[in-house]
């Protein structure tokens, strides 16, 4: 099967340009012109890491030539508006490290640099975590951590003082205020001045756990803990990550070890298994045990994750792979658009497509974990 995954990432590169790509289903159904935007970047990642694991120059060649389509020599990045401050133009980013480690270009630190001065001028809470988006006001989705921590993390690895007061100040907000301390699962949102209209009063929090979302946060702990070079700061984002996985595991369905939709919903009309928060988390607990810092035994909970979406949503048509099961998109508002407001049947309302790299692109994260020489699962 692993061959056909190989020929199934192949197909969707040969079908993808930067103005036009086999996997960004938001874009192709609306019409929309190429952009930079976080769902190329999650794929683009993807691939950078798979050039890492196998040595296939077709993988970094495809990210460096998709990156040249919006980067200028000056650094500038065509469609990009940091006035905006939306924390998810941020990830595309993150290969910008690697690729300028490969190549030297100039213009990708300068355009890592224009990313940079966006985070430095970023609204925040009074608690001091970056608003999700100028359109969210004070309020922090999980969603925002992975697209802006990573990166963050990296350039201050690469290019800064490699200070992560900031990070680990932020996720360490994020557990003190959308933790559920009875179940260890995560809310997706979290308002800080109790406005929104999906937000509790009290507790500022949304009303459910939203699969993706905690995907996203899991991701980002793990992505974070390897980058964190600093010790004492590993070891608190590492119990904060080994705290979540514990708690996400006993929500795996018996049969696959897929997640539902809405983690703690099982059996609720409505509430299916979704593909691409089970292939983030499942990614996250892989390398978790990879990097030491989960139990080992978490490397055999996230392989059974990932071989139970391909028996489920992994399909053949023709001559192609499909792979199934992806929730489209879910947000919480904005004011103007009150159909998202972090209900339970707002959540299974929105679309389930396939081939979308918000479910991609956390397969082949979760491929590469997989194929790994030496890997413990």
């Amino acid at each position: 099967m692993y061959e056909e995954i190989d020929r199934y990432i192949q197909h969707l590169m040969a079908e993808s340009s930067p103005e036009r790509t086999a996997w960004n289903m938001e874009r192709v159904r609306e019409g929309k012109p190429a952009n930079w935007n976080y769902i190329d970047g999650c794929m683009l990642n993807a691939l950078n890491v798979l050039y890492e694991i196998t040595g296939d120059r077709t993988y970094f060649d495809f990210v460096e030539q998709f990156l040249d389509a919006f980067i200028g020599e000056d650094g500038s990045i065509r469609t990009y508006a940091p006035e905006k401050f939306n924390l998810d133009d941020i990830n595309e980013g993150r290969v910008l490290f690697s690729v300028y480690e490969r190549t030297g270009k100039e213009k990708y630190r300068k355009a890592a640099e224009l990313l940079k001065k966006q985070l430095e001028a970023q609204p925040r809470t009074p608690e001091g975590n970056f608003w999700h988006k100028a359109i969210y006001p004070n309020q922090v989705w999980l969603d925002g951590i992975y697209m802006a921590q990573p990166f963050y993390a990296l350039y201050e690895k690469h290019f800064g003082s490699r200070n992560y007061d900031d990070i680990l100040t932020q996720i360490e907000n994020v557990r003190k205020n959308m933790r559920d301390p009875k179940s260890g699962l995560y809310y997706h949102g979290y308002d800080a001045s109790r406005k929104a209209f999906w937000a509790d009063p009290v507790t500022g929090r949304s009303q459910n756990f939203w699969l993706r979302s905690i995907g996203w946060f899991a991701t980002a702990l793990a992505d974070l803990t390897e980058i964190l070079d600093e010790p004492d700061k590993k070891m608190r984002l590492t119990a904060i990550f080994a705290e979540l996985m514990e708690a996400i595991a006993a929500f795996a369905d018996p049969e696959t070890g897929m997640y539902y939709q809405v983690v703690d919903q099982i059996g609720r009309e409505g509430n299916y298994l979704e593909t691409s928060g089970s292939c983030m988390i499942a990614y996250a607990m892989q390398k978790g045990a990879r990097i030491g810092a989960l139990d080992p035994r978490f490397a055999a909970f996230g392989r059974r994750t990932f071989d139970g979406i391909m028996d489920r949503y992994l399909t053949v048509d023709g001559d192609r792979l499909e792979l199934g099961g992806i929730c489209l998109v879910a947000g919480l508002g904005p004011e103007n658009n009150p159909r998202r407001d972090g209900s339970y049947a707002y959540y299974i309302s929105e679309p389930v497509v396939k081939n979308d790299a918000k479910g991609v692109a956390p397969f082949v994260m979760c491929y590469t974990e997989v194929i790994r020489p030496g890997n413990p699962s």
